[in-house]
């Protein structure tokens, strides 16, 4: 019974973690955040980060020691590799609504 209550806990806060950014985060972070990526791989990323710049994509990402594409493609839900779009700017799936069409005049 016990096990199964940890493995809830631990599950829960899997589900409600928040995306990070890879190119802002410090290992500690990045951690904590994404699975798989203890605190040395963490430093790993931190440091190749430092090194080579930014990560643009998971690609780029896997190219730090000891992170293949298993791991990128576990955490790509999670990681962000800039600042998150406003909410103003995020289109959405629902058309805009239609303007009302200007009456035609009908020549006499």
């Amino acid at each position: 019974m016990k096990k199964l209550f940890m493995l809830l806990m631990l599950c829960s806060f899997a589900v409600l973690a928040e995306p990070i950014n890879i190119n802002q985060a410090d290992a500690e972070a990045i951690s904590k955040a994404l699975t798989g990526i203890g605190p040395k791989k963490a430093e790993a990323v931190v440091q190749y980060r430092k090194e080579h710049g930014e990560f643009k994509t998971l690609k780029d990402l896997e190219n730090v020691s000891g992170i293949g594409e298993k791991t990128a493609k576990q955490n790509e839900k999670n990681i962000l590799f800039g600042d998150p779009a406003p909410a103003a700017a995020v289109k959405t799936d629902k058309p805009e609504t239609p303007e009302k069409p200007q009456e035609v005049k009908k020549p006499k």
